[in-house]
């Protein structure tokens, strides 16, 4: 299956059903009087998010939802049945957007958060309900009001706790099945995740982060080269950046390097991202083993702009503990 983030769907609530033109026609009362039932309300267009989807693939091949019309009203003052509802589950972390304007109508933050999107029209009242002293039989009833239709946009933006980062082939997806339940493919060339990847992080004390790993970032991402750019957007709700570096593509200036060009990246996507709080990864450490002097210079480099960092092995698992441990601090702190 595959990972969808976007969808364009048109959704229509049901009509209202028609009021009933009705008299009453009983034995020994020849004169009745109106007895037009209601007709019945349209059902309502629902939205309800759910931990259970990740994706917006299934709305690839349908569409087209509508409500149930109500049923029409009857004789002996009998209204017509409601319109069955229709509700829509999507992921947690979905915008919903109208179609036309842009204009977000709902944010799907948590899990079970229910919406009402579109309302079912209204049923029309029956002819007794015009009765009068100077029309006492009306041969006419209400219309049902017609339902509402809206095209809207589907956008989902991952929910995570942790976003894992860096320039393509640095270890990322490495780093998440080494910190948690995901299993994603891992292989030596760029752009293997071609979609982010969720896990979860547990720890003893019963407390867990999810946390995300997004497709490599590269210059000029967040204008449309590569893929970062479809996918920057699933780590805005993130509280923690991990940025995975390479130490093992250049000297010092080139690992500097490579950092600032996915800083510059978050900046030209969002502002707040750039901000947002980051623990530097120097990954691979196993693969040409620095001196420890200068590791321990690089890490004093990045803590002195006011970052933390850590020198790790995801392949490994070298720092990879204390890397959980700080993790562990941060789920406390949430």
């Amino acid at each position: 299956m595959g990972f969808v983030d976007e969808a364009n769907i048109v959704v229509k609530s049901g009509k209202g059903g028609d009021g009933c033109v009705s008299f009453r026609r009983e034995k020994f009362i020849p004169k009745g009087g109106p007895d037009g039932g209601d007709g019945g309300k349209g059902g309502d267009v629902l939205i309800k998010a759910t931990g259970k989807m990740y994706s917006l693939y299934d709305f690839g091949s349908k569409r087209y939802f509508k409500a149930e019309n109500g049923k029409p009203g009857s004789g002996r003052n009998r209204a017509g049945r409601k319109g069955k509802d229709i509700r829509i589950f999507l992921p947690v972390g979905t915008l919903i957007k109208d179609t036309g304007t842009e204009k977000i109508l709902a944010d799907l933050t948590h899990n079970n958060q229910e919406i009402l999107l579109l309302e079912g029209g209204s049923g029309g009242r029956g002819n007794k309900h015009f009765a009068s002293s100077t029309n006492r039989t009306p041969r006419f009833a209400q219309k049902g009001e017609e339902g509402k239709e809206k095209e809207i946009k589907l956008e989902l933006k991952l929910i995570a706790d942790i976003g894992i980062i860096g320039l393509p082939n640095v270890g990322k997806s490495t780093l998440l099945s080494r910190l948690s339940n995901a299993h994603p493919e891992v292989a030596d060339y760029e752009f293997t995740t071609l979609a982010p990847n969720l896990g979860v992080i547990a720890f003893e004390e019963g407390l867990s982060l999810t946390i995300a790993d997004i497709p490599g970032l590269i210059e000029e991402a967040s204008s449309g080269k590569g893929l970062g750019n479809r996918f920057l957007k699933h780590i805005e709700r993130t509280k923690v950046l991990l940025h995975v570096i390479d130490i093992n593509r250049g000297n010092s200036k080139g690992i500097h390097s490579d950092f600032l060009t996915v800083q510059v990246e978050l900046q030209q996507s969002s502002d707040s991202l750039e901000k947002r709080r980051q623990i530097v990864l120097l990954n691979k450490i196993d693969v040409k083993p620095l001196k420890k002097e200068c590791l321990e210079k690089l890490i004093h480099g990045f803590i002195k702009k006011g970052y933390e960092c850590m020198a790790i092995s995801a392949l490994t698992g070298d720092g990879i503990e204390n890397l959980k441990e700080l993790l562990k601090s941060i789920a406390f702190s949430l």
